[in-house]
């Protein structure tokens, strides 16, 4: 782990008065929504699973990391990454989960400060990072909003939205740090718990609310 704590410091931030929000949430939670909202509303969104996404593409040296230490069965025919495959792996044996963690969490948080030195001049920025405490990321942003709704819930999205077993979604959440960790260190906190039209509520006032720090 030390290892990628010192990756961590390698592209020094451009000061900026801009406000940063990490957006943070279990699984199932509703991140993506609560993101497509800030975006409806011209704010500006870096997200850490695109990134990650991006960063493990054909070629990509992440992509040839993960292929040395977990193996050829991590891909498909054509070279790309097979997530099923590689799901499977870190999910089954944790010290697995912890080396892939230790490949992608440091380049991910080199290209999240990249993509904040891009950023033109904007009030604030919603950063999503869905691992944001368990990576250690939590200096890339000056505030901290949580995302959160319950277990059940969390359950019955990904079964609508996952080819995944109801088991290993129990593991996946179990896995996670738990709801009243992760609230307990927000600044802000959004309930998803009720209709699409009170989260965009939320998502409004908390819009409002950030113009008014950014100004400050």
């Amino acid at each position: 782990m030390e290892r990628a704590l010192i990756n961590f410091i390698l592209v020094p931030l451009v000061y900026s008065a801009m406000l940063k929000i990490g957006l943070t949430g279990g699984i199932g939670s509703g991140k993506s929504t609560v993101t497509q909202l800030f975006e409806n509303l011209k704010v500006p969104v870096i997200d850490a699973d695109i990134i990650a996404h991006q960063l493990v593409a054909i070629g990509q040296p992440a992509l040839i990391q993960i292929q040395e230490t977990f193996g050829d069965t991590i891909l498909n025919r054509d070279g790309s990454l097979d997530r099923k495959a590689l799901r499977e792996i870190v999910f089954s044996e944790p010290h697995k989960k912890q080396q892939l963690e230790d490949i992608i969490h440091p380049l991910v948080y080199i290209a999240i400060q990249h993509e904040i030195n891009q950023l033109a001049e904007t009030p604030y920025c919603i950063i999503c990072i869905p691992l944001l405490f368990e990576s250690n990321m939590t200096p890339l942003v000056d505030r901290v909003l949580v995302v959160d709704c319950t277990k059940e819930q969390q359950i019955q999205r990904l079964l609508k939205r996952e080819t995944i077993t109801l088991e290993r979604i129990h593991s996946i959440i179990d896995n996670q740090l738990s709801s009243i960790l992760r609230n307990a260190h927000a600044n802000e906190l959004i309930d998803n718990t009720e209709s699409h039209d009170r989260l965009a509520e939320q998502i409004k006032n908390l819009h409002h609310f950030y113009l008014s720090l950014s100004t400050c």
